[in-house]
């Protein structure tokens, strides 16, 4: 067990109250206001969004901080064992060795997530990003084992408390006092002056996939969603058995009628977003995901078997789960080329989609959505797919002026032959999570916790590639995605939505190559916004 540590006095706004009250005595003029900004941190803002630890006693071990803030709650190994333990009134810390889209449930009711691998992209950080829910990832000392975990000689049972700080990466045995986190009328001052700062140089957008998410960016600045991930929406308990039903399904009529039902609950979806961003941009990616995650895994259904038996369901389950296995699925049968297997997928959530467009300007709103068709490498996949959409657009509406498709361009080859790319698409969304782990070839679930520490301290790379960009070689690949897609089609929009928009240090470098806008996770939406403003102000000095 480690020595005890302090964070240090919690933060209470006194930063930036200083930099606005410097701002009015020095007359409060455009340059006064630029000063104050520039000399606020994106750590400051986080210290007033964020709970924060007063103190961290000693700490049992740490892993990577995935989502800030500071969590307590008792440790329980399931999502149905949190959400039961929530439904109670508990308090809840989710420790699992990984996460999947199966756990959306635990994971939603939960104050804190830890788990034992992945890094700052795995399932667990991004979900928890989006909430605003504390993370600790990849805290590889922590071993699992019959309703409890260790590290060395310290054991905590299920229903023992723990605190997790999510910025840090500690992990500390009982709990720990917290600082609730709440802006001052500051927070909002400096921020309104970094608005005004980069107003038509960079819009700032959010990753959001559901109406309260939505609703929590547009609270926090954001400008439109620069991400939907659809799939998401598949997750919720009474949505996941007809997904199922429809990886199931026996024959087209099976697969059609399951189809029919996911598209009834996704159109109610799409009008809770369409409704909370009206006037704004939407960017609705198509499924991306494998069809084997929503599946249970292989190794539960065969020890399940052995021990006590199959339901018949749960042997086609099985057989479904072996028939979609892949070695290595986030480079196998999932965004644009599962629609190509399964195009009545893409055409029921296209259908969806136009569904709430019609009833949101039924209703006097002005919907204006971005459909982007995840994981192509060539205009040929694109246009086909582009087809698939445009014929139920033209099937559903003859009004489609605020209706505009795209693509996420996250393989090296889409970026590499963008001018080509271009004439198929409307924009770019740069995904520079997939990116980097395919130009790096590293695997973005497992290197993070236990080979890049040691690059880094080595100095074989400057920073970790999938929370900072790397500039010369993922950004390179960027850069002429840009220049060669606006080559094609001048003055064509372009925006991130990977991770890193949330990123100080790689929005200058969006900045930089000409993005239009950046998107990230809702919490991190005032720091994209503050960063993006520093971005501008540098560009003009230099």
């Amino acid at each position: 067990m480690s020595n005890t540590k302090t964070n240090g006095a919690v933060q209470d706004g006194g930063v930036l109250q200083q930099a606005v009250a410097m701002a009015i005595a020095a007359g409060n003029t455009r340059e006064s206001r630029a000063a104050a900004v520039r000399s606020i941190t994106a750590a400051d803002l986080d210290a007033v969004i964020h709970a924060q630890f007063d103190a961290v006693g000693a700490v049992l071990t740490s892993g990577i901080g995935a989502s800030p803030g500071a969590a307590v709650g008792k440790v329980y190994f399931s999502s149905d064992d949190a959400a039961d333990a929530a439904d109670r009134g508990e308090a809840v810390i989710l420790v699992r060795n990984e996460t999947t889209p199966a756990d959306v449930h635990g994971m939603m009711v939960s104050a804190g997530l830890l788990t034992t691998k992945g890094g700052l992209v795995s399932h667990a950080a991004v979900v928890a990003r989006g909430w605003g829910t504390p993370a600790v990832v990849g805290a590889e000392a922590i071993k699992i084992a019959n309703g409890s975990f260790s590290v060395g000689d310290v054991t905590v049972a299920e229903g023992d408390v723990i605190s997790i700080d999510g910025a840090s990466g500690d992990v500390v045995v009982g709990e720990v006092s917290t600082a609730a986190a709440g802006p001052p009328d500051e927070f909002f001052t400096i921020l309104g002056w970094a608005d005004a700062i980069r107003a038509g140089h960079m819009a700032v957008r959010a990753n959001a996939d559901n109406g309260p998410d939505a609703a929590k960016a547009r609270e926090l600045g954001a400008e439109g969603i620069g991400l939907c991930r659809t799939e998401h929406m598949f997750l919720a308990a009474d949505r996941l058995p007809v997904v199922r039903r429809m990886i199931l399904a026996r024959d087209a009529d099976e697969e059609s009628e399951a189809l029919e039902e996911l598209g009834r609950v996704q159109q109610v979806d799409f009008e809770e977003i369409l409704r909370v961003m009206d006037g704004m941009p939407v960017t609705v990616r198509l499924l991306d995901p494998p069809l084997h995650e929503f599946l249970p895994s292989v190794a539960e259904l065969t020890l399940k078997e052995a021990i006590e038996g199959l339901t018949d369901f749960e042997q086609r389950e099985l057989r479904a789960a072996e028939s979609w296995a892949e070695h290595n699925p986030m480079i196998g049968t999932r965004g644009v080329r599962l629609g190509v297997l399964k195009p009545g997928l893409y055409a029921m959530q296209v259908r969806a989609l136009l569904a709430a467009v019609k009833t949101m300007r039924a209703e006097g709103l002005h919907p204006i959505v971005e459909v982007m068709v995840p994981l192509t490498v060539g205009r040929a996949e694109l246009a086909l797919a582009r087809q698939w959409i445009e014929a139920e657009i033209k099937a559903t509406t003859s009004d489609h002026s605020d209706i505009t498709i795209g693509t996420m361009v996250e393989t090296p080859r889409a970026a590499i032959r963008a001018g080509e790319m271009a004439k198929a698409a409307d924009f770019f969304s740069f995904g520079t999570n997939d990116l980097t782990q395919l130009t790096f070839g590293f695997s973005r679930d497992d290197v993070e916790a236990r080979m890049l520490p040691a690059y880094l301290d080595y100095g074989l790379l400057a920073a970790n590639p999938f929370e900072t960009i790397d500039q010369f070689g993922v950004g390179e690949l960027v850069r002429h995605a840009v220049e060669h897609g606006r080559a094609t089609v001048p003055g064509m929009k372009m925006g991130v939505c990977g991770e890193h928009g949330g990123d100080p240090e790689s929005i200058r470098f969006f900045h930089e190559v000409g993005l239009d806008y950046v998107s990230c996770s809702p919490y991190r939406v005032p720091i994209a916004r503050l960063a993006a403003a520093h971005a501008v102000l540098d560009a003009q000095q230099s």
